[in-house]
């Protein structure tokens, strides 16, 4: 099953929290924080402002930041996924 987001909505998967520290101290699952960084998994095909289309500025395969608590989380086929405005997302990662 595939999700295809509307308006100016992406879906997004998040990378995986760090398991240990820089100095190399090993976290347990209570520790981590939670992931900030995220793969563009689709996109909707724009918002619309007075009438006018507006494309997504994001593609599929960006890597970006996101706000913390930012959006609305959803399981499908075992996946977990999020689904957010473009808005929401602070900054691409290269």
């Amino acid at each position: 099953m595939k999700i295809k987001p509307l308006a100016d909505r992406i879906v997004i998967k998040m990378t995986e929290a760090e398991e240990t520290t820089k100095s190399g101290i090993i976290l347990t699952g209570n520790a981590k924080e939670k992931p900030q960084v995220a793969e563009v998994v689709a996109v909707g095909e724009g918002a619309y402002v007075d009438g006018k289309l507006v494309p997504m500025k994001l593609k599929v395969g960006d890597k970006c930041l996101i706000s913390k608590y930012a959006g609305t989380e959803v399981k499908l086929d075992g996946e977990e996924y999020t689904i957010l405005k473009e808005s929401d997302v602070l900054a691409t990662v290269e």
